[in-house]
């Protein structure tokens, strides 16, 4: 199928200083949780990205001395030649498919904290050093700041031996020191690095010329910068230091990568912002300067891809999580497939890896992380290994994908949902505040099944034991899901909370499905993320006084790990929420509830009205159970195998449901080893240098 013709402009050529991209679709940096740790993963998993079409392809944070560390932050690393031949395979991964690699050069300063190397941090000046964390950063002097220039221009030297197309200069995301020499708020030095924008712009001018001397001849050299820090009077805005600093520094680079700071604001959820929210941040900065620039916003429409460029906002189209999404989405622009786009639909759950040190995974993207250690690729499966005949029981994100990857190995599928809709619970989540965008996890999954003619999909159609033994198939996969329970059993509660049998509770699925709620509403969540903070947001909305109760110390605990719980607590704070933080219920009566503190076990009572608890899940696992324990009646029918998965195995996020029911779908008629791991480990060679050695 060919591309239509509007979308030619995205795939022209672009110069980046010495090297030319292939087209304008360009992966930015972005942390994974895999980097020097798990370097195969790393380099597959960028790899199979060149090859979905990315013309450029860069790396992580990469610090490259021992004073500037991130750790425990699981990132990229280049402090000596040593871990040159690391980086050196993601390179060959990337220019295997005729895509550039570029390389983030990271000196974490004040936000590194050097917790591997034990260094003092250096910054600007004395401060303390980033996060709830003791320690401070001590101030540089000159000789400091000559060695972090030559510290520097060793890096991008040692990244050009490693391969590398594309050195980053970077000044973003309030994670690195060269941002906080021009951020006003940081930078206090009375010398000629401080002072006036010119002077605290002095060193970040200084690295681009050494840089590009270093390397300029053979590699891009490119700025990452933050030109709006959302922090207002005192520091980085568009309008004022940010702008000055591309006006200062305007053709000095060879590629513009603009966004905003702190991370946080830069990946903003769809939950709190739209698809192109930094336009209005980084319009102006293309006008400014005669190099290219790029930009992110989560793009996932190709149309408003095509009108940035024709309206020269960007040159390049940049992404993080929809190339993470989708790591063949160039690929499919090119080849006229636009309705084959997995869109991203703005959950980080990708971010959350990088937070907990851990191997990032994709909601929509089942084969995140796994490309190199199960082998599985975004696009290609194996084919089938029999002419077994399969059914999934359950049309919800779990059985949706099982069927999809089924499908696509040729198996003869069967689909039966209880309901009139696909969907499962997605159909619910949908609808609440913020949250539509996780529609499309449905959405693509069906589009694609249509297009499988050996796919069957059976709606309002509820399925017991005698139907299932009747139909004949070999195997059967059970997707039934789950539902919230009514009782307050979870984390804080190991048994039921006395008197959940009182008038007015509710689950979240009551108040999804419409049930009428009373004020005072009380919120109780034990769940820590997204639910209870939403459904908070709707009782709002309906006008009710909200209350909202938790045992932790603040709202959505877990939302930490998707960069949204500040915003979700600000939320919850403007709606006029009552918010009781660290406290668990004791017990339900009638009118009201008793709590306790969750560190003294001090009591107190608050009126009520509804209840909505937020607890946890009980699996729909009856069928399963059923049929798995009838073994004579499953073989008379010849039904080889019965498995529960998703949900209906154990309650998760949705991207465990799709990763369950893309694993049985690649699983089925494998042999799967029970007594050994079941995927590839990167394990670390010991060293025959030490003391001890003989």
């Amino acid at each position: 199928m060919a591309r239509d013709s509007q979308y030619d402009v995205l795939f022209e050529e672009v110069k980046i200083g010495p090297v030319t991209a292939r087209n304008r679709f360009y992966q930015v940096p972005h942390c994974n949780g895999m980097g020097t740790h798990y370097p195969s993963a790393m380099a597959a998993m960028r790899g199979v990205k060149a090859e979905g079409g990315w013309a450029v392809i860069c790396t992580e944070e990469c610090d490259f001395h021992h004073t500037g560390d991130v750790t425990p932050a699981i990132e990229a690393r280049l402090w000596s030649e040593q871990d040159i031949p690391i980086m050196a395979r993601m390179v060959d991964n990337v220019h295997k498919h005729g895509a550039l690699a570029g390389c983030e050069l990271v000196y974490g300063g004040a936000a590194g904290h050097n917790k591997l190397s034990r260094e003092v941090p250096m910054a600007p000046v004395a401060i303390p050093v980033e996060g709830f964390e003791p320690g401070q950063a001590r101030t540089m002097d000159k000789a400091d700041i000559a060695n972090f220039r030559r510290w520097h221009k060793q890096a991008a030297i040692r990244a050009r031996d490693a391969g590398f197309d594309i050195i980053y200069v970077y000044a973003a995301h309030n994670l690195c020191l060269m941002q906080h020499f021009i951020a006003q708020r940081y930078n206090q030095r009375t010398d000629e690095y401080g002072g006036s924008i010119e002077n605290r712009v002095r060193l970040l001018r200084e690295v681009i010329e050494d840089t590009k001397d270093a390397v300029g001849d053979t590699m891009g050299v490119a700025v990452r910068f933050a030109v709006d820090e959302l922090l207002g009077d005192g520091s980085i805005t568009a309008d004022g230091d940010g702008r000055a600093v591309v006006e200062l520094l305007a053709d000095l680079p060879d590629l513009w990568d603009v966004n905003i700071s702190e991370w946080e604001n830069d990946s903003q959820t769809a939950r709190f912002s739209e698809e192109g929210f930094q336009e209005s941040f980084i319009g102006w900065v293309k006008e400014t300067t005669n190099k290219p620039v790029v930009a992110v916003g989560r793009y996932t429409s190709v149309d408003r891809m095509v009108s940035l460029v024709n309206k020269g906002i960007v040159d390049f189209i940049g992404a993080a999580r929809p190339s993470i999404a989708d790591p063949f989405l160039p690929k499919k622009v090119e080849e006229g497939r636009i309705d084959d786009i997995r869109e991203c639909i703005g959950c980080n759950i990708c971010v959350s890896g990088d937070f907990m040190h851990m191997p990032m995974r994709c909601t929509q993207n089942p084969t995140k992380g796994e490309e190199w250690r199960r082998g599985w690729h975004p696009e290609r499966i194996d084919g089938k290994a029999s002419d077994s005949k399969v059914l999934i029981v359950g049309g919800g994100p779990t059985g949706l994908e099982a069927a999809r990857a089924l499908g696509q190995r040729g198996y003869e599928v069967t689909l039966a949902e209880a309901t009139t809709e696909l969907g499962g619970h997605l159909n619910q989540l949908e609808k609440l505040p913020g949250l539509s965008t996780w529609g499309r996890v449905r959405d693509w999954r069906v589009g694609q099944l249509h297009k499988l003619p050996n796919v069957e999909l059976f709606m309002d159609s509820e399925l017991g034991a005698d139907e299932v033994h009747e139909f004949g198939f070999d195997h059967v996969a059970i997707a039934t899901g789950s539902s919230w329970r009514r009782d307050g059993l979870g984390r804080a509660h190991r048994q039921p909370i006395p008197g959940f049998e009182e008038s007015g509770i509710f689950t979240p699925d009551d108040v999804m499905a419409g049930a009428e709620l009373s004020g005072p509403v009380v919120i109780y969540d034990d769940d820590h993320y997204f639910m209870g903070s939403v459904l908070a947001e709707v009782a709002v909305a309906q006008g009710h006084k909200v209350i909202y109760v938790t045992p932790a110390t603040d709202v959505a605990h877990w939302t930490h790990n998707t960069m949204e719980q500040s915003r979700i607590q600000y939320r919850l704070m403007d709606l006029g929420v009552e918010l009781h933080l660290a406290k668990k219920i004791a017990c339900v009566g009638d009118e009201e509830l008793e709590l306790a503190c969750t560190y003294s076990d001090n009591r107190s009572w608050l009126d009520r009205g509804s209840l909505v608890l937020v607890t946890m899940r009980n699996a729909h696992d009856a069928l399963y159970r059923e049929l798995s324990s009838d073994e004579p009646a499953l073989k008379a029918a010849g039904i080889k195998s019965v498995t529960a998965i998703g949900d209906c195995l154990a309650p998760g996020l949705i991207a465990a449901a799709v990763y369950g029911g893309h694993k049985y779908a690649r699983e089925l008629d494998t042999d799967v080893p029970l007594d050994t791991t079941p995927f590839r480990r990167e394990v670390v060679e010991l060293s025959n240098d030490w003391p001890g050695a003989a």
